[in-house]
């Protein structure tokens, strides 16, 4: 984790808060503290979700796309080259897969 969660000065500045308003106050101040930093959280949390999402839903788009274009690409082959053709084709759609995946 390269960013952190709360910055520094943050930090710092709960610490001179707590020492200024004394003991009594001190509940309080880890309270909204935490709170700072489950809000945080939260937020980074979400757009990871978001970001996975997004590649889930891009991984699924190449290989439906891949899958359609491979029934065409399958006929000719057959037609034109043969079996090294289906081969082929077969092999093209694996990378696909593979490098989709990734």
């Amino acid at each position: 984790m390269s960013e952190r969660v709360v910055p520094k000065d943050e930090l710092e500045a709960t610490i001179a808060a707590r020492k200024e308003l004394g003991a009594d106050m001190e509940p309080a101040l880890v309270d909204a503290f935490v709170e700072r930093i489950e809000r945080r959280l939260r937020k980074r949390d979400g757009e990871s979700e978001r970001a996975l999402k997004q590649k889930r839903d891009h991984q699924k788009e190449m290989v439906l796309g891949a899958m359609g274009l491979s029934v065409p690409m399958f006929v000719i082959a057959a037609i034109f080259v043969g079996i090294y053709g289906v081969i082929a084709v077969c092999a093209a759609l694996a990378v696909i897969a593979i490098v989709s995946a990734r």
